[in-house]
């Protein structure tokens, strides 16, 4: 599956960085690109019941999704 999830609160790549490797730690997680840019975060993983987890891993970096 993949999911693009728009968030506020990533202004630099060095916050975008940390988001990927918070979403990266997420078990089933096959790839995610954090877009300071675009304000989202693209994420492959394979199992449906990884939203929680991935949302958390974003949360924790100080980030907010908004959609």
């Amino acid at each position: 599956m993949q999911k693009k999830i728009y968030v506020v609160g990533m202004f630099d790549n060095d916050t975008a960085s940390k988001v990927q490797d918070a979403v990266k730690g997420v078990a089933s997680v096959t790839n995610v690109v954090a877009n300071c840019d675009k304000s989202q975060v693209l994420v492959d993983y394979d199992d449906a019941g990884a939203e929680g987890a991935i949302n958390s891993a974003i949360t924790s970096c100080g980030v907010e999704i908004i959609g």
